[in-house]
This record gives C-alpha cells, sequence and structure tokens, in this order.
C-alpha cells in the first residue's frame, strides 16, 4: 500500500470523487463550482496533476480513483499519529478522549479493536 498525502485541496476534490465516481469531469467541475467556488480551469489542472501522481484516472472524459478513501485516511493517520505523538497509541488516544466522553458502544467498539490487535 502506497503512502498517500493529500493537500486540502486534494482531498475535496477526491472526496467528491469518491462519492459520485465513476463521474464526468463537466459534472464533477461544476460540484466544485458550487461546493468550492472553483473554476472549471482549476478542476482540470487538479486533475491533470492527481492523475500524474497516480492519485485518479482521467480518461475520456470521465474521472475514477485510484487510491480508496481508507487508504488515504490510515496513511494521514499514521502521519499524524508519528508527527504529533511520537508513535504512541496511547498518548493519541489520551490527546482526543481528553475532554470527551465515550458512550458504552464506543468504548465497547475501541474494546474489540484493542482486543483484535493484540491478537
Amino acid at each position: 500500500m502506497m503512502d498517500v498525502k493529500l493537500s486540502e485541496s486534494e482531498y475535496r476534490l477526491m472526496d467528491v470523487i469518491w462519492d459520485k465516481e465513476p463521474i464526468s469531469a463537466m459534472e464533477l467541475a461544476g460540484i466544485c463550482l458550487e461546493k468550492y467556488d472553483w473554476k472549471k480551469s482549476t478542476v482540470y489542472t487538479m486533475l491533470k496533476r492527481m492523475g500524474d501522481k497516480g492519485l485518479l484516472l482521467f480518461e475520456n472524459k470521465m474521472v475514477e480513483s485510484l487510491v480508496e478513501k481508507e487508504q488515504v485516511g490510515k496513511s494521514e493517520g499514521e502521519s499524524l499519529l508519528h508527527k504529533a505523538y511520537g508513535g504512541s497509541l496511547p498518548d493519541f488516544f489520551a490527546a482526543f478522549l481528553q475532554d470527551r466522553k465515550l458512550s458504552k458502544e464506543e468504548a465497547e467498539r475501541l474494546q474489540r479493536m484493542i482486543e483484535e490487535a493484540m491478537e
């Protein structure tokens, strides 16, 4: 699995693609104009650049992703974990749980995930 880093703009574009793919470039440009006030030329420039990076396929005026949303999320999460918390999962969770209470269901889900990771 390749390490995938997206800028904020790239993530926004990919989020629309993931939601609608396969999508025509014209429809994508229309959605991006409405959601982000991006010009068609901006969208097409991003499509070209992101295609060159191997993130998406832009052929015959159609667009499809070549990376999964979960793959990007995992890569971004790993990067944050190492950059901000020195790779420590307990420190990472402690920071996020500091001002928050978990529901019983959330706590049980996390417990199951921890138990499965230990096996």
